[in-house]
């Protein structure tokens, strides 16, 4: 099996400056930096964990607790666990995932034992019972998804209210006055989806603001019943001239809808989703959306919960509650609404 020392010999360097170079403990030029890793990887070698903890009193290893809920669609969920995962990895850290639908039960045995360093949370309800055991255990936690209570722990989240506001704006600015949003299911509300909520009452507020008629619909979460409801709101408003979606498989399935319809964006309907660039390419969806950075939200967690974790910031440093701003990604689905 190889060792530091192989790879420290291969590189010609120390075996110290060769553990500096993997770990990035301590600064050692670029040039040396990368000879230990090409080396490394012609060798093939792997971090001994069990070496690595001793080494640092810590299991270099962050639990990550996210659920696939039934009303939620998971390949949009799939996306920000992959964020946290890929900037674990290149911190030095492997991933514990843990999607037990009793959540505080399961932090509560991570926690406990010691199998983690810290804890990265999603599906984050406004009133979440997973936040007063992560508050209680002596690792630090990092949420993405907004709660009530922000007390002790990093949070991390899209503006929705934002994103709510700069859909509206967007097609209002444009002339439309009749707008459809399309959300989560009801009980995502129930449960405590705040990020439902937050975008729909800030277009809601907007387009009072601004004179334009928009009506709030709760869509299903899964195929094929969304697109039957897509289906049934287009009947039942045909009015409509821009469609608003913070529901990723509405966003997913409205392409079939409106082929089958023969509507096309922005001729017949101006539409804008709430979804990331990835999920675009994914599903093939030409529509305009606010950038949901999943991918940007689990790296900014994860990197604040490494920094408490190898105590870059005290244990007083103050937590964070920090929000990406929207970003408007202009595929061409939107323009002023059809003469009628």
């Amino acid at each position: 099996m190889v060792n530091i020392g192989d790879v420290a010999r291969a590189a010609g360097v120390a075996r110290s400056t060769a553990s500096y170079a993997l770990s990035g403990k301590r600064s050692v030029s670029d040039e040396v930096r990368r000879r230990v890793a090409e080396v490394a990887a012609e060798l093939g070698y792997t971090p001994n964990a069990g070496a690595r903890a001793l080494a640092t009193s810590r299991a270099m290893v962050i639990g990550l607790l996210a659920q696939f809920l039934p009303d939620e669609f998971a390949p949009a969920m799939l996306q920000y666990i992959q964020g946290v995962a890929n900037t674990a990895r290149d911190l030095g850290y492997d991933i514990l995932l843990s999607s037990d639908p009793d959540g505080p039960a399961a932090l509560k045995r991570l926690t406990d034992s010691r199998m983690v360093d810290g804890v990265v949370l999603l599906n984050v309800a406004e009133h979440d019972e997973r936040l007063p055991v992560l508050r209680a255990a002596p690792q630090p936690g990092a949420l993405v998804g907004l709660p009530g209570d922000c007390t002790g722990v990093d949070v991390f989240d899209l503006d929705f209210e934002e994103a709510g506001r700069a859909m509206v704006e967007h097609l209002a600015g444009l002339g439309h006055r009749e707008l459809l949003l399309v959300s989560q299911p009801e009980h995502v509300i129930e449960r405590g989806g705040a990020y439902v909520w937050r975008l729909q009452n800030a277009a809601l507020e907007t387009a009072a603001v601004r004179g334009v008629h928009l009506r709030v619909v709760h869509g299903s979460s899964s195929q094929p019943d969304i697109g039957r409801d897509l289906h049934a709101l287009l009947d039942a408003h045909p009015e409509t001239t821009g469609l608003l979606l913070n529901n990723e498989a509405a966003a997913a399935a409205l392409p079939t809808v409106m082929h089958e319809r023969r509507l096309t964006a922005p001729a017949d309907l101006s539409v804008i989703g709430r979804y990331s660039d990835e999920f675009a390419r994914t599903f093939s969806l030409p529509f305009s959306s606010i950038e949901s950075a999943p991918d940007r939200l689990g790296r900014m967690a994860v990197r604040q919960l490494v920094r408490r974790i190898e105590k870059e910031l005290t244990d007083d440093a103050p937590h964070v509650v920090r929000f990406v701003a929207p970003e408007l990604v202009d595929r061409g689905s939107t323009a002023p609404p059809p003469a009628r």
